[in-house]
């Protein structure tokens, strides 16, 4: 009888190590902290919950579902970054300090995906099937954001920190807030060389621009007492007409002095 010739797990493939020695490297052009190699493989919580993650996964598709479990539960005692071992991760994927991050069973990332700590790819379901989010290529979600329930994040997605997104987010958006909306265009974005934007701590604040372009609006309002109102109307658009992407909110108007009532006589 011929001997069974046994195929070599899918852990020490050549393939999954070129994969390996790629999730190291990432680190150097998304972290300007990383000093060598040796630094990144020792002292890296991220770069260890991805490389656990790798082996736990083949130990999952390979129907070893216990072990596969165990390796995971490893790697987030040693790491605090929970990754579900089922959960399909692309390549180069960057966990920047990591302590907090949560990704469920039926997660999907793609490649160059970049996250910071406290970040939870979570579930909305208690049933079986598809309940986590699908994240994009190039996407940076960032730290403490929340991103829940079967949802699609775009292409080169941005989310901003501690936001919480439960709608499908476009190519190329920047999303803030609570709940999550969309609010920076890809042609005001700042791509680096690498072609992964990391400026996440560049978000705009909707909710203050709109604040306000109301007080200019009310202070433009008053100046009709010596402007034509066509003045005026054209000056209140002009003032809340430009973008509020990495802008400071335009000025606010002085707050007048208080009226001194006049008093009553008994």
């Amino acid at each position: 009888m011929a001997a069974r010739v046994l195929s070599a797990p899918a852990a020490w493939r050549p393939g999954l190590w070129r994969q390996l020695w790629a999730d190291v490297d990432c680190v150097f052009e998304r972290d300007p902290a990383a000093r060598h190699r040796l630094e990144v493989i020792t002292a890296y919580p991220g770069v260890h919950a991805v490389l656990g993650h790798r082996l736990a996964h083949a130990l999952w598709c390979a129907g070893l579902r216990y072990p596969a479990r165990l390796v995971s539960h490893a790697c987030r005692w040693l790491t605090h970054i929970d990754i579900h071992p089922g959960a399909r991760i692309g390549a180069r994927l960057f966990i920047d300090h990591g302590c907090g991050v949560v990704i469920g069973e039926t997660a999907e990332l793609g490649d160059d995906v970049t996250l910071y700590h406290g970040v939870t790819l979570g579930g909305t379901s208690w049933h079986a099937g598809k309940r986590h989010p699908t994240v994009r290529e190039g996407v940076v979600i960032g730290a403490g954001a929340k991103v829940l329930g079967p949802i699609e994040i775009g292409a080169h997605a941005r989310i901003g920190a501690n936001s919480v997104v439960i709608e499908p987010v476009p190519a190329g958006t920047t999303v803030v807030g609570i709940p999550g909306r969309a609010v920076l265009p890809l042609r005001q974005r700042r791509i680096t060389d690498h072609g992964i934007d990391l400026d996440h701590h560049l978000m705009p604040d909707p909710v203050g621009k709109a604040v306000a372009c109301l007080l200019e609006r009310v202070q433009a309002l008053e100046l009709r007492l010596g402007k034509p109102g066509a003045a005026c109307e054209a000056e209140a658009q002009a003032l809340c007409a430009g973008p509020c992407a990495g802008e400071p909110p335009p000025s606010m108007p002085a707050a007048a002095e208080p009226r001194s009532e006049p008093e009553t006589v008994s």
